[in-house]
C-alpha cells in the first residue's frame, strides 16, 4: 500500500498562495498522472495568448518568467521541502514558451512543440540530465526545462527555416 504524498498542496491551499500556485501551473501540477504533460499544456494555452505579441515582448515576457521561475520553483520547493516536487510545472511552462520562440502559432507547429519539448524533458539527454542531478534550487529546477526548450527550438526553428 502506498502511503499518500504529504508534500502535495491542495488546490485550496495554492490559492491562498499565489507562488504556489503559479509554480503548479494554476493547478494542473496537482493531477495524479502527468503533471508535467498538463504543465506543458498550460504552457500552450499562454502560448496561444502571447503568440500576437512583437517578437521582442515574447522574448522579454519569457526572459522575465525564466528569471522569476527561480523564485517562484525555489520557494516553492523550498516551502514543500524537496528538491523538485514533480507538481512543480512552471519550468514546463516556460520551457514550452521557449522552445516556440518565433515559431508560427498554427496547430501543427503547436503540436510539433510539444512533442519535441516533451520529449527532450523525458529523455534528458546530455547535459540536461547532468543538470537535472547536480543544480539545486529555482535555478535547477528552470535550467534543465529551459536546454530542453533550446533544444525543442533548435529542431523546431531550423525546420521552420527549411520548409518556409
Amino acid at each position: 500500500m502506498t502511503l499518500p504524498d504529504t508534500s502535495s498542496p491542495t488546490f485550496s491551499a495554492l490559492l491562498k498562495n499565489p507562488v504556489h500556485m503559479l509554480a503548479f501551473g494554476f493547478g494542473a501540477g496537482l493531477s495524479p498522472k502527468a503533471p508535467g504533460t498538463l504543465g506543458t499544456l498550460v504552457g500552450v494555452g499562454l502560448f496561444l495568448l502571447l503568440a500576437a505579441l512583437p517578437l521582442a515582448a515574447y522574448l522579454a515576457v519569457l526572459a522575465l518568467s525564466a528569471a522569476a521561475g527561480c523564485f517562484i520553483c525555489g520557494k516553492t520547493a523550498e516551502d514543500l521541502q524537496v528538491h523538485d516536487h514533480p507538481g512543480i510545472v512552471w519550468d514546463e511552462i516556460v520551457g514550452f514558451l521557449l522552445a516556440m520562440a518565433a515559431i508560427p502559432a498554427t496547430l501543427p507547429w503547436i503540436a510539433a512543440g510539444f512533442v519535441m519539448f516533451r520529449l527532450f524533458d523525458i529523455w534528458k539527454p546530455w547535459p540536461i540530465r547532468r543538470l537535472d542531478r547536480e543544480l539545486g534550487g529555482g535555478l535547477g529546477i528552470m535550467l534543465d526545462d529551459l536546454v530542453a526548450g533550446v533544444m525543442a527550438w533548435l529542431i523546431l526553428y531550423g525546420a521552420s527555416v527549411l520548409i518556409t
